[in-house]
Parts: structure tokens; C-alpha cells; sequence
């Protein structure tokens, strides 16, 4: 399900069909690092809701010996990814495709993958649908893949700073059904599809990057 809603940060449009998200380029040089640091040397990358696309030119640019498979729903936003993957001229990430990652059945088409990353997706969406997404992803992981989750989340039911209480109120008042989901119940649902949590990376800005690994 796509939803329109009122962000805080929400991406530049123009004439040109790149789309900027001050959000990306702000956290795109932390993740890279990281995903630098946690992926295969080579394989398949699927990258859920890439959104702009500045996310994955970057990690492309960084992780030269992985193949990046980029996906969004939206059209407009696989017309920027197209055009931001021109422009950076590199050769190891594929075309956009159509993915709405959180409807069931798209593992036949996506997959098996080394390594899924997921950039601030699972806040913006519904609990129903984040079961979903989780067991999708579970399914589409290859074995000894990785995945990698980034985003807000809730600990222990609470927000961790002001900030984060502020943004999730305001996502729940667009919408009952969204907000920040909590750590622990991620963790779990994902640990019933077979995967093992490896690692929980703290973020700038009271993020975090979460990362599973399906047993070879």
C-alpha cells in the first residue's frame, strides 16, 4: 500500500527527474560505511523502497564486486533512481523494478539475494504489512545472505528522545495504523523466519542498523 504522507523531510522535486532527499544524503555516508563493513565482497543486493536512488549510487560506488538490484513502487521515484544511476555512470547496478515489498508473493520474482537492505521503510507502513515484508524478505535471503535493516524503532515501547516521540505522534495522527514498530518485536518476527541476529549498530540521530543473517 502506498501512502501519501506529510514528512518532515520530504524529497526536492523539479524538472530534472532526480529526486533529492536531504534525508538520504545526510545518512547515506553513515550506512555506507557500515554496509561497507557487513557485506560480501561480491553477490546480489536487493535494495527495498530505494526511494531516490542516492542511497544506492552510493553503495554501488563503495561495493564494486556486488550486482544492486534497486526497486520502489512509485514511478517517479524509479525515474530518478534511473536517472541518478546514469548519471554516476557505474556499471554493477541494474535497472529499477516495480516492488511494493510489503503485498505477499514477490519472493518468486526477487531473489535469492546475499544481501537485502531496507532504508527506513518499516515506520511508514502498518504492522500487517511489516509481517509481511519481514517473511518476504526471510524467503528471498539466500543462504549465508545477509540483511540489513535501517531505521527509527522503538525500545522497549518507549521513543528514545523527543524528536522521535514528536515524528512518530505525527505519523500516527496521518495515520492510526503506522509508527515507529519496536526493536524487540522485529527482532522476533524475523527470528521466526530462520534468520539470526547478528548485529545492532547505532545510527546517528537515534537510528539504528540491524542486521540478520540466514544460516548457510
Amino acid at each position: 500500500m502506498i501512502r501519501k504522507l506529510d514528512l518532515p523531510d520530504a524529497a526536492a522535486k523539479t524538472a530534472d527527474p532526480r529526486i533529492s532527499a536531504p534525508s538520504a544524503l545526510r545518512n547515506r555516508e553513515a550506512i555506507t560505511a557500515e554496509l561497507t563493513r557487513i557485506a560480501p565482497q561480491h553477490g546480489c543486493a536487493l535494495e527495498i523502497a530505494s526511494g531516490t536512488g542516492e542511497h544506492v549510487i552510493a553503495f554501488a560506488a563503495a561495493m564494486p564486486g556486488i550486482v544492486w538490484q534497486p526497486t520502489d513502487p512509485e514511478p517517479t521515484r524509479r525515474a530518478s533512481i534511473t536517472a541518478w544511476v546514469a548519471d554516476a555512470g557505474l556499471p554493477n547496478i541494474l535497472p529499477p523494478r516495480d516492488l511494493d515489498a510489503a503485498q505477499p508473493g514477490w519472493t518468486k520474482d526477487h531473489g535469492p539475494a546475499d544481501l537485502i537492505v531496507l532504508i527506513n521503510l518499516l515506520h511508514l507502513i502498518s504492522m500487517p504489512e511489516v509481517t509481511t515484508l519481514l517473511a518476504e524478505v526471510a524467503a528471498a535471503l539466500a543462504p549465508g545472505g545477509r540483511f540489513a535493516l535501517y531505521g527509527p524503532f522503538l525500545r522497549d515501547g518507549c521513543t528514545t528522545s523527543q524528536g522521535d516521540a514528536d515524528f512518530d505522534a505525527a505519523l500516527r495522527a496521518q495515520d492510526p495504523a503506522i509508527g515507529y514498530k519496536d526493536m524487540a518485536d522485529v527482532i522476533a518476527m524475523l527470528q521466526r523466519h530462520g534468520l539470526a541476529h547478528a548485529e545492532t549498530i547505532p545510527m546517528p540521530a537515534n537510528n539504528l542498523l540491524l542486521v540478520f543473517d540466514r544460516p548457510a
